[in-house]
């Protein structure tokens, strides 16, 4: 994405640090697949480059980084690896929501100015008060939880029931500690990506760790639905500029089987197939720039988007999603045979593109279904908004 990167906030610095890991990154992906994980020097790496201190509030030594600019970081992760982004962008997009939480819990996760937070807001789980002052006991399992090997704390999604006996959706803000990491991530698409299920038991969390689901959902600086449609999608259309980036890297000697073509690049169909895709990524790009300058705005003027934009925000951001899968898809298709080699970084992104776009979250279709229910002027019918 063409974003002006902000010089004063230093993201200019980790741009560049993480853009020189590009290799590095590209060539620990087998590697991460066959580890069901994301290296540990990886994380080193990133942690190295100051990725991890983006969305921490500056008051607590972290950049504190415009929107926009923590985009741009995650998306140049993803075309290099598609694990590797993934999980950036879940780190980067929830070290925000402790800003939500009271100053006490600040202080204890942002301590280091650094953090990875990964989050489960499937409320699988059960928060009891203990009758013990403002304190509660954490139940519960939750699945899928990218990045939860190598995250500092996990959000996780409860249902409280409080001393009225009312069930209230919950979210609990836990360290690493408190959780267990089942062996349990064996997938084909997203392979590297660590996303476990985590189990808790028996834990106990002070009462200000602890925030109603909805006052997460609402949002602060940022509205956390949006921001996070926002961050996912960088991720996916990273892929996407990664996918091409290899095709092109891949075209010279390149000859058609079985054709009278000697050189890939000379091919009409080549050519038509290509420019397609690199138009397509483009869109994608143009469709998110427009609404991570809206979010920033809001965010600047300390306003909120309406229902309206929030639907938008999902059903615009799951179009540049289908648009980066069908990118890769159309690159795929061009590529020969010998994409399919396990040590090709293409045949990775493709496969973790068409299943990555599976999360429910980044659904094409229900996404659409909540952006044109509030066209025609209907409720969206979701919370997550």
């Amino acid at each position: 994405m063409s974003v002006l990167v902000n010089e004063i906030s230093g993201v200019a610095g980790v741009l560049g640090g993480v853009e020189s890991l590009f290799g590095t990154l590209r060539e620990s992906g087998g590697a991460a697949e066959e580890r069901g994980r994301v290296s540990d020097e990886s994380v080193e790496l990133l942690e190295g480059a100051g990725v991890f201190r983006l969305a921490v509030p500056r008051r607590f030594g972290g950049l504190g980084a415009p929107v926009a600019d923590q985009v741009a970081v995650l998306g140049e992760i993803a075309r290099a690896d598609s694990a590797a982004g993934w999980v950036s962008m879940i780190w980067v997009s929830s070290a925000w929501v402790p800003g939500l939480f009271p100053v006490e819990a600040q202080e204890e996760v942002y301590a280091g100015g650094s953090v990875r937070v990964s989050t489960g807001f499937t409320p699988s789980g059960t928060l009891t008060h203990t009758g013990d002052g403002d304190e509660f006991v954490l139940e519960g399992s939750w699945k899928w939880m990218s990045g939860c090997r190598g995250a500092d704390w996990a959000l996780l999604a409860a249902l409280r029931t409080g001393q009225d006996g009312d069930v209230v959706p919950s979210v609990a803000l836990v360290p690493s500690s408190a959780f267990s990491i089942a062996d349990d991530w064996s997938a084909s698409s997203g392979a590297g990506t660590g996303s476990s299920t985590v189990t808790v038991t028996g834990a106990r969390v002070p009462g200000h760790r602890v925030l109603p689901l909805a006052a997460v959902l609402a949002g602060g600086e940022y509205a956390f639905v949006p921001f996070f449609m926002a961050q996912g999608a960088a991720a996916y259309i990273g892929m996407a500029k990664g996918a091409l980036g290899r095709f092109l890297e891949r075209l010279p000697g390149r000859g058609v089987t079985y054709t009278s073509w000697t050189d890939q690049s000379r091919s009409p169909l080549t050519q038509v197939q290509v420019a397609v895709a690199a138009n397509k990524i483009e869109a994608a790009d143009a469709l998110q720039e427009r609404w991570l300058r809206r979010l920033q705005e809001h965010a600047d003027a300390r306003t909120q988007p309406g229902v309206e934009e929030r639907a938008a925000a999902r059903g615009r951001a799951a179009y540049a999603i289908r648009l980066a899968r069908e990118a890769v898809d159309i690159l795929f298709d061009a590529a020969g045979a010998s994409v399919i080699l396990k040590d090709e970084p293409l045949q990775r992104f493709h496969r973790d593109i068409q299943g990555l776009a599976l999360h429910g979250l980044f659904a094409f279709d229900a996404n659409q279904e909540v952006h044109g229910r509030s066209l025609v002027g209907l409720a969206p019918e979701t919370p997550f908004l």
